[in-house]
């Protein structure tokens, strides 16, 4: 072992010096052989300082022993970060590339190609990206900080294979995650690099790791590091961020409803010096800018950017951005973003839109933040991306925005121009007709979008007059722009107008009667279409086609010398109509139309390039086929297409008219049906009055019997007063006779009060022998006193009646014998009725003792009832409470289960997502076509529905 030190370090051995590849076989030997750990370490360390020098040779020679040692000797950390340095410096590309700047391409490549190959060595065994992922748990700094680069030297050489791995590896996104978690800033930054490598193009991994918190931690560092002011960390955090967000839809959608919209806008709190920014500070600014496009981008679902662009404009973020726009001192490049920013963020929001129209710059006086914009994009001494950029932000303010395109097209009209203030219309109009070709054609373009599928503002728009040198008289727009056509400007200018004139006069047929009205604008289009020109001029030609085809197809035959048959009959003489529609297929067939229809934002190479615009390629589209049919047909296919038109207008009249009938029928059945409904409520109320009416007088009715009888009775008593002394006697027999009755029944209702007495007086012995009973009973409750009370009451009532019905055997007695002295002496028949009187009035008080009585038997027997009831409650609520504790332990057992087969479903689904992966890759080896992930997430969805429908089918 000295020897070989002896060789390396410089010494003089006595013998020949050996070589490069001859020390690292004895190194690797040492290694493999030796017995003791201090020397197995000496010679890691030594591969590791000739691995740079030779890394050939250490890579060929070294890598098996090395992850050997990685996976022998775990417990000691100083030998693992020796062999984990090694490894990164044979497989790591960078410091290669530093060395070979000044070698040849070829030389480079070379370099590279090794750490690819010592790459694909290293992860033919996944198990060894899977030991790597263990030791990254490793607290100890010489083992995590070295196992983080070379997991990530490893991600830029194989990124997809080692994606494949580390996804199908059991906690393995957990373990990169905790990185971030670290206090040491080295390892945390490096990990940050390792995260981007790994999230690149794999949507999978993105998703797993925002659901691991990421988005909270990333924008935790972003704030630690002071946010735009911050370094290059910043800058890894927006990086990462980008990586999760951009085209994956869950990670947008998780990362909205997640409030993290809300932090993102003290990111733009710009002060009012903003001079000097460092060049760090304007990178992290137009990341940030980059991140909320990527929420509200126009590539996104309608949806999805509708619901970010209204959290935007809610937590104040649209505001913020709008004040950097009107700030003064931003960086051009900072400024150019943000305007590009706002365009999306305001791009079919209506809240949005409105609110960038009140945006005011801070000028004095102070103008629409729109016309500041639209200075810029008119002044040719501006910077050309920063031009495209307005364009963009106007193209997007007006976009299905009827509201903001007819104030654009108003402060055009004679009835709102301003001598004393500059208007959005001006701006347009000068840029429209300046020297410089890049303003003609923005100009156009931004006025076309003011009038996108909106016929008002066509329509409203034919007013516009143009004073164009003083003693002519004015001109209108329309007018204004076929003259500068027929001038023979730049391509780049008629190509601008050209597209204006065919968004102005499509589908608005008095735009089109007000174009043919001038006598030289068909002239001059077939004269352009029929020339023979060089290969500059043929966009133009196909452009006049298509202006031309508009003429005819949407003709309303209102002149007569320019009807639908007379343009195709002049189309067919001098152009042919082959050679018009080889003219009109010009346009789809530029390169630039096709890159122009790709995504709405205006972006070019250079000035001369800009020809074309998004939303003009789909009103090409659209009008292509239609204007070549129009053009191939006859004038009897014409008029069968006129007569099936009229006829199925007469058919939609009478369908019209039979709507209107039905409609008419409808409100009159509903007038109907409510004057049923206040008919019936009339009705019921009608029943409710007689109903009390009858009861009424069936009231009068009792009421006249009941004062007939007082009468009758009045009458007879004074018959009796007048009757002679011979009649008293018969009288008197009667009424013995009648008193007797009397008597019998008397005696009737005694012995029933006798029975009554006897059966209460068994329920009072029964009640007092029940009374202790029911106090032993009650006294371990807690109710006890109240029942004892109510018991004492019993008793005293009982009492009380046993008294009264004393005094009622008293008083019968008494009647008994009274009723005795009434049978010898039937003249006393006053004493007797009196008698009756007081009998009928101890019955009432009798039977009324009795109803006492039988309630407070109830009430009695009512406490004892509840007392028991109350028992048992008590002791089924014990009962549930041990019953909900078993519960308890049973539910903690499931959740514990359920958790469990939850981590064995999450490492089934990796290893089937490996699979599919390295599936993939054969078959891309093999040649063949692979989907996308989403195309497979899809299918499946569908496989996994297929499947249990038969299984149901099968059940």
């Amino acid at each position: 072992m000295s020897f070989i030190f002896r060789g390396m370090m410089g010494g003089q051995p006595a013998g020949p010096q050996p070589s490069g590849a001859e020390t690292i076989q004895k190194l690797c030997d040492r290694v493999a052989s030796s017995t003791l750990l201090e020397d197995r370490r000496d010679a890691v360390r030594a591969l590791k300082s000739l691995s740079k020098k030779y890394r050939m040779e250490v890579g060929t020679q070294a890598m098996d022993h090395l992850i050997n040692i990685l996976q022998t000797d775990r417990s000691d950390s100083e030998i693992l970060g020796y062999a984990l340095d090694t490894l990164y410096n044979i497989i790591c590309n960078d410091e290669e590339e530093e060395q070979d700047e000044s070698e040849d391409e070829a030389a480079q490549k070379q370099a590279d190609d090794l750490g690819t190959q010592f790459t694909e060595k290293f992860i033919q065994d996944p198990e060894h990206v899977t030991l790597l992922l263990t030791l990254l748990e490793e607290f100890d700094f010489h083992v995590r900080w070295p196992g983080v680069k070379l997991l990530t030297a490893l991600l830029k050489n194989q990124g997809t294979q080692l994606q494949g791995i580390i996804l199908v590896s059991p906690m393995g996104v957990s373990r990169l995650m905790d990185l971030l978690a670290d206090s040491r800033e080295v390892i945390r930054n490096d990990g940050l690099l390792l995260l981007q490598q790994l999230t690149k193009s794999n949507a999978a991994i993105q998703k797993i790791v925002a659901f691991e918190n990421a988005f909270e931690r990333l924008l935790d560092i972003i704030t630690e590091e002071g946010s735009s002011d911050g370094g290059i960390v910043v800058e890894d955090c927006l990086l990462l961020l980008l990586n999760l967000l951009k085209n994956n839809s869950s990670n947008q959608n998780f990362f909205k409803e997640g409030s993290y919209i809300q932090r993102m806008k003290p990111w733009f709190e710009v002060g009012d010096d903003n001079s000097g920014w460092s060049a760090q500070k304007v990178t992290n600014l137009h990341l940030m800018l980059q991140l909320v496009r990527v929420m509200v981008s126009p590539v996104n679902s309608p949806g999805a950017t509708a619901s970010c662009q209204k959290s935007m404009y809610q937590c104040g973020l649209l505001q913020q951005l709008c004040t950097i726009l009107m700030a003064t001192g931003v960086p051009a490049d900072i400024l150019t973003e943000t305007i590009n920013t706002v365009s999306e963020v305001i791009r079919g929001s209506q809240v949005n839109q409105d609110y960038f129209a009140s945006v005011n710059a801070p000028s004095n006086p102070p103008r629409p933040a729109i016309v500041v914009l639209l200075m810029s994009m008119v002044n040719e001494r501006q910077p050309f991306v920063l031009r495209c950029a307005v364009l963009y932000c106007f193209q997007c303010f007006l976009y299905k925005n009827q509201k903001g395109q007819g104030e654009i097209v108003a402060t055009l009209l004679p009835s709102t121009i301003d001598a004393n203030s500059i208007s959005a219309g001006q701006l347009l109009c000068g840029g429209l007709f300046s020297a410089d070709s890049l303003s003609n054609w923005c100009a156009a373009v931004a006025l076309a979008h003011a009038l996108q599928d909106n016929l008002t503002q066509k329509e409203q728009l034919l007013r516009v007059q143009l004073a164009t040198s003083l003693g002519k008289p004015p001109v209108s727009l329309l007018q204004q722009c076929t003259n500068i056509l027929s001038q023979g400007s730049k391509v780049q200018t008629r190509v601008g107008l050209l597209m204006l004139l065919c968004t102005w006069i499509s589908n608005c047929p008095i735009a089109v009667t007000h174009f043919l009205h001038n006598q030289e604008n068909v002239p001059f289009l077939m004269a352009q279409i029929s020339e023979n020109l060089g290969e500059d001029e043929r966009l133009v030609q196909g452009l006049c086609a298509l202006l031309l085809g508009i003429c005819i197809y949407h003709n309303d035959n209102s002149l007569e010398n320019y009807t639908k048959e007379k343009l195709k009959q002049l189309i067919e003489k001098r152009i042919g109509k082959e050679n018009f529609v080889e003219k009109l297929g010009f346009i789809t067939k530029h390169e630039l139309y096709s890159r122009a229809a790709q995504k709405p934002q205006p972006v070019f190479p250079s000035p001369e390039q800009m020809l074309f615009d998004h939303e003009f390629t789909k009103l090409v589209k659209e009008l292509e086929g239609i204007i070549t049919k129009a053009v191939h047909k006859s004038s009897e296919e014409e008029k069968k297409e006129e007569e099936v038109k009229k006829t199925l207008e007469q058919h939609d009249n009478i369908v019209t008219q039979y709507k209107e009938l039905i409609r008419e029928q409808d409100s009159q059945i509903q007038e109907l049906k409510e004057q049923v409904s206040s008919m019936s409520s009339q009705n019921e109320q009608l029943q409710v009055t007689v109903t009390q009416q009858l009861s009424q007088i069936q009231q009068h009715k009792d009421q006249y019997n009941i004062l007939k009888l007082k009468l009758g009775k009045d009458n007879q008593s004074q018959m009796n007063s007048q009757v002679d002394g011979s009649q008293v006697n018969g009288l008197q027999t009667e009424e013995v006779a009648q008193l007797r009755e009397e008597l019998e029944e008397l005696r009737k209702q005694h012995t029933l009060l006798q029975t009554q007495l006897t059966e209460k007086d068994t329920l009072i012995s029964n009640l007092r022998s029940e009374t202790p009973q029911i106090a032993e009973d009650s006294a371990a409750e807690s109710n006890n006193t109240e029942l004892l009370q109510e018991l004492e009451a019993l008793r005293s009532q009982v009492q009380s009646q046993t008294a009264e019905i004393m005094q009622m055997k008293t008083e019968r007695e008494e009647l008994l014998k009274r009723n005795e002295a009434m049978s010898s002496d039937a003249a006393c028949s006053s004493d007797d009725l009196a008698d009756s009187a007081k009998m009928a009035e101890l019955e009432s008080r009798l039977t009324a003792q009795m109803a006492a009585t039988e309630r407070l038997k109830a009430e009695a027997k009512s406490l004892s009832e509840s007392r028991a009831e109350l028992e048992q409650q008590l002791a089924s609520a014990t009962s549930t409470v041990a019953i909900l504790q078993t519960e308890k332990g049973k539910l903690q057992t499931e959740v514990q289960e359920s958790k469990k087969e939850q981590d064995d479903l999450l490492m089934l689904l990796a290893d089937q997502d490996q699979k599919i992966h390295s599936l993939k890759q054969k078959l891309k080896d093999l040649g063949e076509t692979v989907d996308d992930e989403d195309d497979l997430d899809t299918r499946d969805q569908t496989d996994d529905d297929y499947e249990e429908d038969e299984d149901e089918d099968e059940d």
